[in-house]
């Protein structure tokens, strides 16, 4: 498929690097000639310089053929205009990323109506939702949602003194009388999708499916749940930390921020009721410590530095902070970051380039027998998650699981069926309607076709 990426900063380079390795048609379009000859010379793109809202530059780079446009920019208004002049020149679907909070749901609602955008995407709020789930279920480094909220795919660390060392999925599955399933495991450089024999071990990270009220129940029988975030601290005052912030006051959370720039902080408090401000560099651990850390159930670095981010969480870790999440955004820091104990990562751009991809493939496969509605990235992108929607030309409907022939690397996480959640077994079967989860390592799926060998 023919795609246009205007903007290649570090969001629009992260969208540009997975629509390439999906095999897409890619065209780059940045109006810096250093960032171009770099797109260009990594990923086997075509690159454009110019700006994004010019009629000549976006002929050049053949708008008017183009099947996807994407404005990716610093610039909300940029992008839109982009997207506007791009679909009068023909381009098929039009996605902004939009992220000033000034833009609510109604003003976007009415933008993507009169500018006929396809999609609006929220790097910065889709990441305040990751964080504020987390911050729901702390014992997880990660949960992500599908259908809406009736099923979860959670990740978890098992720590040395984890109760699951040693123990084989049949076993686990026996002794704790949960409707979960166990999907994917991360052991080092590899990723597994296991089979009852597989034994679980301590440093393992683990994915388990189930409906939030099934991983809660397995959460409290593992005696990893005992504590519920309510006094927050976040460091760095962006639009990330303005939209958490607006959600745990919401749920009557106590949130305290810490931000060197005055006028940001000044801001803040006019803006956010009930938020305290400090003003103060929050690289201070002296700061940190005065200002109630030690006292904190969570502590949540937000600063555009990952460098900083990393080190403070450290820093945070070392006091026994029960809950800390690290915004990084560079893959070779998130590594580096989970090596020094770190287990909550969030990145913005990867939350976003989850959502483009995911459209993508539904664009791709808007005529097959089911269509990618949820897609989400797994154990540092080593596998994926997706939720299928099923229709009635599905050609394996009503046939039992276990007597299809999956491909490797494939395992049926959930069936969701009129608000109802199954965790299948094998006489389990897929009916037209349903909302089918799929997991997968190693390949890539468009349809819920491609799982049969």
């Amino acid at each position: 498929m023919k795609i246009t990426v205007v903007g290649c900063g570090k969001i629009g380079a992260t969208i540009v690097a997975n629509l390439a390795a999906e095999g897409h048609d890619v065209v780059a379009i940045d109006n810096s000639p250093a960032v171009i000859a770099e797109i260009t010379n990594i990923y086997d793109v075509m690159g454009v310089c110019g700006n994004g809202a010019d009629y000549d530059t976006l002929a050049e780079a053949g708008v008017e053929k183009t099947e996807l446009f994407i404005a990716s920019t610093g610039s909300d208004e940029l992008n839109m205009l982009s997207c506007f002049v791009a679909g009068r020149m023909g381009a098929g679907h039009t996605i902004a990323k939009i992220s000033n909070p000034e833009y609510n749901d109604q003003n976007i609602a009415f933008m993507q109506k009169e500018l006929g955008l396809s999609l609006a995407v929220n790097p910065e709020l889709l990441a305040a939702h990751e964080i504020y789930n987390v911050l729901g279920l702390p014992s997880a480094a990660k949960i992500e949602t599908f259908s809406g909220r009736s099923f979860e795919i959670v990740e978890l660390l098992l720590r040395s003194d984890s109760p699951l060392d040693g123990m084989s999925l049949i076993e686990l599955r026996k002794k704790y009388k949960a409707a979960f399933l166990v999907c994917v495991v991360h052991r080092g450089d590899q990723v597994y999708i296991p089979d009852g024999n597989f034994v679980l071990r301590s440093g393992d990270r683990i994915a388990l499916t189930a409906s939030p009220i099934e991983i809660r129940k397995l959460m409290k029988m593992l005696g990893i749940m005992q504590k519920h975030v309510r006094d927050v601290m976040i460091l760095g005052a962006g639009k990330t930390a303005f939209y958490l912030s607006k959600m745990l006051l919401a749920s009557g959370n106590s949130v305290k921020i810490v931000e060197l720039d005055r006028e940001k902080c000044l801001e803040f408090s006019d803006k956010l009721k009930g938020v305290s401000m400090i003003n103060g560099d929050g690289a201070q651990q002296e700061l940190l410590l005065e200002e109630g850390l030690p006292q904190m159930d969570a502590f949540v670095t937000l600063t555009g530095s990952d460098e900083e981010n990393i080190l403070l969480s450290v820093f945070a870790a070392s006091r026994n902070i029960y809950k800390v999440v690290t915004k990084v955004n560079r893959d070779e820091f998130a590594s580096l970051a989970e090596k020094l104990g770190l287990d909550c990562i969030i990145s913005p751009r990867k939350s976003v380039s989850d959502v483009i991809v995911r459209y993508a493939r539904a664009l791709q496969n808007s005529e097959g027998s089911s269509n990618v509605e949820t897609l989400y990235k797994l154990m540092d992108g080593k596998a994926e998650a997706l939720e299928f929607s099923v229709r009635s030309d599905f050609s394996l409907l009503g046939i039992p699981l276990k007597d299809m022939s999956l491909k490797s690397g494939i395992l049926i996480g959930g069936i969701i069926r009129a608000r109802r959640t199954i965790i299948p077994t094998g006489d389990d079967v897929i009916l037209s309607g349903d909302k089918v989860i799929v997991v997968a390592a190693g390949q890539r799926l468009e349809d819920l076709a491609d799982i049969i060998r």
